[in-house]
């Protein structure tokens, strides 16, 4: 079966470390993304949201749990998913680049299907899912309210 991918770009003037700042923030995710409910359920060495991070993010009947595990303050936010939907391997990458226009995000993703012949609806799915997530936290990090 062959590896999907998912390469989502979305511009905003906010400055990177305000969107790396909502990245970090798991609290933030329902506010800004299709995320109902956010739950930290383990902290990371260092006592907070970094590496090791385990969060457990609920949308309708899917409750998937992620885990933080690689971050370059303002520049870099990665993930792994553990448990939740029926595909292995998942993987995010969220880059952030400064530029004359403000803060390029590109959300990447890949992963493997579980079920052969899934994978493309999944794919779907999360394209359009990671898009939302990404147009809502470039929206979001120009908020007057965001910090």
């Amino acid at each position: 079966m062959p590896k999907h991918h998912i390469d989502v770009s979305v511009t905003t003037p906010a400055p990177a470390g305000v969107v790396y700042g909502f990245l970090r923030d798991g609290a933030s995710w329902p506010q800004w993304s299709p995320i109902e409910a956010f739950e930290l359920t383990r902290k990371s060495d260092d006592g907070d949201e970094g590496v090791g991070a385990v969060r457990v993010f609920r949308t309708g009947r899917i409750r998937s749990q992620e885990r933080i595990v690689e971050l370059i303050p303002d520049r870099r936010f990665s993930y792994v998913l553990e448990k939740g939907l029926a595909i292995r391997g998942y993987r995010a990458d969220v880059d952030l680049s400064e530029g004359p226009d403000g803060t390029t995000i590109r959300w990447r993703s890949s992963f493997d299907a579980k079920v052969p012949g899934t994978g493309g609806l999944y794919r779907r799915t999360l394209t359009r899912f990671i898009t939302q997530c990404a147009h809502g936290l470039a929206a979001h990090a120009t908020t007057p309210s965001s910090p």
